[in-house]
């Protein structure tokens, strides 16, 4: 009877043993998908690589803007006759409108370009303006301004420039900007920054060009970037950073971790009736 139990107490032991060897290398298994998938050289992270040899051979980007359909405009006019240029200068009285004038207690008329590119301004009428940067708009109005009064100042300014970022950055959103001259970088940083599952080899920038939707990828740990056309963002343009491959392979480790585990627990589960 002692050597029946001996014998009971041997065969359980080494089917524990099996089963613990069996689950250390299970661990193990998961444990190296883990490291391997986890491990992202530095190469992928760090922005402006060959920053130093670019400066050298960089050349300059005159950046300008280019009025599209829904921009909203403010437009004010100045002349060497204060008088001459107040037709030109609507007041709005709906308190909606937020320009620096605002601050000396003068809000003036802003104008919204339409679908087809105009815009409906005083004495002037329809003018068409989207397609143009903004340089080449304050001149059009000038030369129509000139039939009218001598020595024409236009001071235009794009109200509602705003770009949205979403995706692997901290945090994602929809971003007014005062500014109208603004970088990838620095929409990037409004967002709080990449993550670190974030791939800064192809940021994805989604772009309105004359009624049409462009893409293209954008790799930042280049510093040749700095000189694309995609450097500077427009009004409008969505950013997108695409997770990389290790947030990728993580959700998919995930659930095969819970399905070990739940195997794992089964086995035991077996092992322990089949002994008693």
């Amino acid at each position: 009877m002692r050597r029946f139990k001996n014998a009971s107490s041997i065969i359980i032991f080494i089917k524990v043993y099996n089963l613990l060897i069996m689950i250390k290398k299970i661990v193990l298994f998961i444990f190296m998908i883990c490291f391997f998938t986890s491990c992202v050289p530095k190469e992928r992270l760090i922005y402006f690589q060959g920053i130093e040899k670019l400066q050298q051979n960089s050349e300059k980007v005159d950046y300008q803007p280019i009025l599209q359909p829904d921009d909203l405009l403010l437009i004010i006019v100045s002349a060497p006759s204060p008088e001459a240029a107040i037709p030109y200068n609507l007041i709005s009285y709906s308190g909606m409108d937020t320009s620096d004038s605002a601050q000396s207690g003068v809000r003036y008329q802003t104008y919204l370009i339409d679908k087809e590119g105009n815009i409906d301004f005083p004495v002037l009428g329809l003018l068409k303006l989207a397609g143009l940067t903004k340089i080449a708009a304050v001149e059009k109005i000038k030369v129509e301004l000139k039939k009218y009064i001598n020595s024409p100042i236009v001071n235009l300014r794009i109200m509602n420039f705003k770009v949205s970022v979403m995706g692997e950055v901290a945090k994602p959103g929809m971003y007014e900007l005062k500014t109208e001259r603004v970088t990838l970088p620095e929409a990037l940083t409004n967002a709080g920054d990449m993550t670190i599952y974030g791939d800064r080899k192809e940021v994805l920038i989604i772009r309105d060009v004359a009624g049409v939707k462009t893409h293209n990828f954008i790799d930042i740990t280049s510093a040749d970037f700095i000189n694309s056309p995609f450097y500077y963002l427009a009004q409008n343009d969505l950013v997108y950073v695409r997770p990389n491959g290790t947030k990728i392979n993580s959700s998919a480790i995930g659930p095969n971790i819970n399905v070990a585990l739940s195997a794992i627990s089964l086995i035991i589960t077996i092992i322990a009736l089949t002994t008693r």
